[in-house]
């Protein structure tokens, strides 16, 4: 380089920090690039996204080539500094050289470049692509010996970058994703979104209609009774069963109802004849896979029964749809019957009411890990059935007792203390 004059060699140190500054916001860019966004964009046909998602998909190769670059024109900058040092300041200017370069370096080729990077990454990678391209075909041998004895390494180390794949989401990792997603999604979206990852979480215990609210058929009843029973009831689907709860035969469809009537004889063997077997389920399976049950058997109703056989409730596809998309109306007496708003701000609320509807249904945070209700949340606490009303607090919520019957809290009043804090 002796050859070359002065004013030239600091030209080509300006050139090697712009290709250092260059090599480093691509890699922070490459980085970062959101991988969503530019999957959607290549499937689109955007030209750039696809190049980046292709140097993406390679990308041991893809840091190799980065890493040359970088490496190779900063050690060619640090030798043309150190002669134009020497030129100027004699052997003294060597280390005047090194620092001076490393200052350069850090604030022009690698904190500003990469910040800004970071900020903006699809200006940076795309843009950068066109290079990194031609320059990874180029130099490809350098990088494939490169990368084999990189990758060589890691498998002494006992990685296998093979397998790992960033783009990869666990459930949790799909919520945050969707919480962060901000204006971007529709909030009511959102919360659908998030009902659909919490199904897993929820069991058709915690939804079920329990049994001691079930309204069925008693075929062992006159049929007049039966009759008098259908003609009032409000419900579409209704249990059959004999005598009593835990032996269910079957379940009658209202749609039914008409055939029934114009049959020339109503009797018991005529309204079996339009009742369909009983579907019936696990207690504690989750609400996912109940949901791909209903789909599979195809019903809509089923009959939730303990180990041993015993009845504990019904749950229906509304009822886990309600879960996802809400309830299907707004009117707060209507989504929730035991649920009773009282002028001093006070709930009169059914002792079997589920403490997830409660949670739900007035925006509270009592504990749902434990007792499914309100009867049993109160039990649990106080570790005896009370034989009187009482007043008690738990977790921040003034509790009364008002209403006892059959061992059982019919009615509580329910205030929610100051201090406690709702749900987000």
């Amino acid at each position: 380089m002796s050859e070359i004059s002065t004013p030239i060699l600091f030209g080509i140190l300006f050139g090697l920090i712009v290709f250092s500054a260059f090599f480093s916001s691509s890699e922070t860019g490459m980085m970062s690039i959101n991988r969503y966004r530019l999957r959607s964009k290549a499937k689109q046909g955007h030209a750039s996204a696809r190049r980046v998602e292709a140097l993406l998909s390679k990308r041991d190769r893809l840091i190799g080539i980065i890493l040359i670059g970088n490496n190779f024109v900063n050690i060619f900058a640090s030798s043309v500094a150190t002669i134009i040092a020497i030129r100027i300041w004699g052997d003294s200017g060597i280390a005047l050289a090194s620092g001076a370069l490393t200052v350069v370096i850090l604030i022009f080729a690698e904190v500003t470049p990469k910040t800004l990077a970071a900020i903006h990454p699809e200006r940076i990678a795309y843009p950068a692509s066109l290079l990194l391209k031609p320059l990874l075909l180029v130099f490809y041998p350098l990088v494939w010996l490169i990368s084999g004895i990189s990758n060589g390494l890691l498998k002494l180390l006992r990685a296998k970058p093979q397998n790992n794949n960033p783009d990869s989401l666990n459930t949790d990792e799909l919520r945050t994703v969707v919480h962060e997603a901000g204006t971007l999604i529709p909030s009511k979206h959102q919360d659908m979104l998030l009902s659909i990852l919490d199904l897993e979480k929820v069991t058709v215990d915690d939804i079920m209609v329990p049994r001691n609210e079930l309204v069925g058929i008693d075929i062992s009843e006159d049929i007049d009774e039966i009759t008098s029973q259908l003609q009032s009831s409000q419900h579409t689907r209704l249990p059959v069963f004999k005598k009593e709860i835990n032996n269910i035969v079957g379940i009658f469809h209202m749609r039914n109802i008409s055939r029934f009537w114009n049959d020339e004889e109503l009797n018991k063997a005529t309204l079996m004849q339009y009742t369909r077997e009983a579907h019936f389920v696990p207690s504690g399976i989750s609400l996912n896979m109940q949901l791909i049950n209903f789909q599979r058997v195809k019903r809509r109703i089923g009959i939730v029964v303990d180990e041993y056989g015993d009845v504990l409730g019904l749950v229906t596809l509304e009822d886990i749809l309600e879960e996802i998309v809400g309830e299907f109306t707004s009117d707060m007496s209507a989504t929730s019957k035991d649920i009773h708003p009282q002028k001093d701000g006070s709930f009169l609320i059914d002792g079997t009411a589920t403490i997830r509807d409660i949670n739900r249904t007035l925006n509270w945070n009592m504990p749902a890990d434990g007792p499914k209700t309100l009867n049993g949340l109160i039990i649990e606490q106080l570790e005896f059935i009370p034989e009187y009303n009482m007043c008690i607090d738990l977790f921040g919520y003034k509790i009364e007792t008002l209403h006892m019957k059959d061992n059982i809290i019919k009615t509580a009043r329910v205030q929610v203390d100051a201090n406690t804090t709702k749900r987000s």
